[in-house]
């Protein structure tokens, strides 16, 4: 798989059909990826990940360019986890990762999200409220900047700077409040 990084439109087919294809291959991970750390659901985020790229064939033709094709499938991923999701996303539950189906033989996608779930710091990031998660995600995990992130999320960019900064800072507390938590069962 090809690494998937900041390409213009020109990098892929005129044709959307061989644009899908192209798409499918360098974003494939990076889309299922976005969709299971909104839903946790294995399942509604591949329902998800099709729906993406079902939107970005049928859009591909009337895309400008004018942001990088990683920006603009992050956007419509984020559009389509938020309205999947709802008002079920705003909920403070943290993604459960026993959902995930473990049954079949291991792809790409599976071994992706297995390091997901052994991440600590995705623990950490799990407890922090949803526009803090969503802006450290984008960031952290997709390298998107904070133009990137204020298009992809539709917020003005001086508010994802703003996120990632109490973001940051949250993350740092929950960290230090988890180590002190250590030091004192050590004891």
């Amino acid at each position: 798989m090809k690494p998937a990084g900041l390409m213009n439109k020109e990098h892929f087919s005129k044709d959307p059909a061989g644009a899908l294809e192209q798409l499918m291959e360098a974003y494939g991970t990076l889309i299922m990826r976005t969709a299971y750390f909104y839903t946790g659901d294995r399942h509604l985020a591949e329902d998800i990940s099709q729906e993406v790229f079902l939107r970005a064939y049928r859009n591909w033709t009337s895309f400008r360019g004018n942001s990088s094709v990683k920006t603009w499938l992050t956007a419509i991923a984020v559009n389509v986890c938020r309205d999947k999701m709802g008002v079920r996303m705003f909920a403070e539950q943290p993604t459960d990762f026993s959902r995930i189906d473990r049954g079949r033989t291991i792809s790409a996608q599976d071994e992706a999200l297995a390091r997901l779930e052994k991440s600590e710091v995705l623990q950490h990031l799990l407890r922090l409220p949803l526009p803090y998660q969503e802006a450290l995600y984008l960031y952290y995990y997709l390298d998107l900047s904070t133009r990137e992130i204020a298009e992809a999320t539709s917020v003005p960019e001086g508010t994802v700077r703003n996120r990632l900064h109490r973001a940051r800072e949250a993350m740092a507390r929950e960290i230090k409040k988890e180590e002190a938590i250590n030091d004192r069962q050590g004891s």
